[in-house]
C-alpha cells in the first residue's frame, strides 16, 4: 500500500490541475433547455422554495411545487404569481409523511412532460435555537425527520425516475453544517444530510444524475424558517432540571445573542436561487455551492482546516461577546 503512495500522489496532483481545465470546456456547453423537464421542490411555502419555483416557471420548467399547507398564503400567492394553472402545480407535501411523497410522485408520473423528470430540489427545513438540554427528545425526533430522513424519503422515492432521466438532485444544506453557535439541532441535521449527499453523488455518477449540496449563509431575514425567539417563550419550555441549572438572564442573553444574528442576515434571497438554478442547469454543476459572507466563509475555513481547540476558542470568544 505505502509503496503505492507516490504513485498516488502522482496521480492526485494530475487531478488537481485537469479538472478545472475539463469543468471550463463543459461550462462552455451550451446549458439545459427548461422546456419540457420536470422539477420536484419540497418546502415551497415561503423562502427558497417559494422563489425557486417562480424561477424555474420562468425559465420554462414544468415545476411541482410541495407546499406542508396548499391551502395556505403561500400556497395560493405561488399559484397567483405563476399565473394560475399550467406549468406549474401546487401539490401538498409533507416530507415526513409516506403517503404524501407516494401521492407526490404518482403525481407527477401522470403529468411528466415529454424530456421526463430532471430535477429533485430537497428544500423543506425547519430550525429553532436551544442549548442541547434545553430541546426535549421530540425536537430532536422532528428535526431529524424534517430535515434529514424527509430528504432521504423523498430522494429514495424519485430516484428510479432520476436515473431514467439522468437529472439532478439539490440539497438544502448550510455553512451550520461546519459549526453551530447556539443552534446545535440545526447544525447536526445539515451535517448528516451532507454526508448522505457525499455518498450518493458518487454512486450516481455511473447513471449520469448529479447531486449538488447548497449552502447558504445566513439568509434568517430572506426565509421564514427562523423566527425570533423571546427569553420568556424558551423559559416557559425549559424542563425543571434544567430551570434549576440555568437562570432567566443567561437565558435573556442567549436570546438576544441568537436574535442579533438572526437580525444581521441577509435580504437577498435570489443569490441563493441563482446557485440552485446553476445546480439544475449548468452543464458542469458543482458539488458544493456556498453561498455567504466573506466572514463565514473563513468560519468554515478555520472549522475545516485548523485543530478543533482553535475552532472551539473562535466560536467561545464569540459567545462571550
Amino acid at each position: 500500500m505505502w509503496a503505492a503512495a507516490p504513485a498516488l500522489l502522482l496521480l492526485l496532483l494530475l487531478l488537481l490541475l485537469l479538472l478545472p481545465l475539463a469543468r471550463l470546456a463543459r461550462r462552455g456547453a451550451a446549458r439545459l433547455e427548461p422546456a419540457g423537464r420536470a422539477v420536484l421542490i419540497t418546502g415551497c411555502d415561503s423562502g427558497f422554495g417559494h422563489l425557486l419555483a417562480l424561477r424555474l416557471h420562468r425559465l420554462g420548467f414544468t415545476v411541482f411545487a410541495g407546499c406542508l399547507c396548499p391551502g395556505g398564503d403561500g400556497a395560493r400567492r405561488l399559484q397567483r404569481e405563476a399565473g394560475g394553472a399550467g406549468r406549474l402545480r401546487v401539490l401538498r407535501l409533507d416530507v415526513t409523511r409516506a403517503r404524501d411523497v407516494r401521492a407526490a410522485k404518482e403525481l407527477v408520473l401522470s403529468h411528466l412532460p415529454e424530456r421526463g423528470f430532471w430535477g429533485l430540489v430537497n428544500n423543506a427545513g425547519i430550525s429553532t435555537f436551544g442549548e442541547t438540554g434545553w430541546l426535549p427528545m421530540e425536537t430532536y425526533e422532528k428535526f431529524a425527520d424534517v430535515n434529514l430522513l424527509g430528504s432521504i424519503r423523498t430522494t429514495l422515492a424519485f430516484l428510479p425516475l432520476l436515473r431514467k432521466y439522468k437529472g439532478r438532485i439539490v440539497f438544502m444544506s448550510s455553512i451550520i453544517a461546519y459549526f453551530t453557535l447556539g443552534n446545535g439541532i440545526y447544525s447536526m441535521t445539515k451535517a448528516a444530510i451532507e454526508k448522505f449527499c457525499d455518498a450518493l453523488r458518487l454512486e450516481m455518477k455511473k447513471f449520469g444524475v448529479q447531486v449538488c449540496i447548497i449552502q447558504p449563509g445566513n439568509y434568517a431575514r430572506s426565509t421564514k424558517i427562523q423566527p425570533p425567539l423571546s427569553a420568556e417563550e424558551i423559559w416557559s419550555e425549559l424542563s425543571e432540571e434544567e430551570k434549576a441549572v440555568y437562570n432567566k438572564e443567561y437565558v435573556q442573553e442567549r436570546a438576544d445573542f441568537f436574535n442579533s444574528i438572526l437580525s444581521e442576515g441577509s435580504t437577498n434571497g435570489s443569490e441563493v436561487v441563482d446557485a440552485m438554478v446553476d445546480a439544475l442547469t449548468s452543464p458542469a454543476p458543482k458539488a458544493r455551492y456556498m453561498v455567504a459572507k466573506l466572514k463565514e466563509k473563513v468560519l468554515v475555513f478555520v472549522c475545516a482546516l485548523f485543530p478543533t481547540v482553535v475552532m472551539d476558542s473562535v466560536l467561545s470568544y464569540a459567545l462571550s461577546k
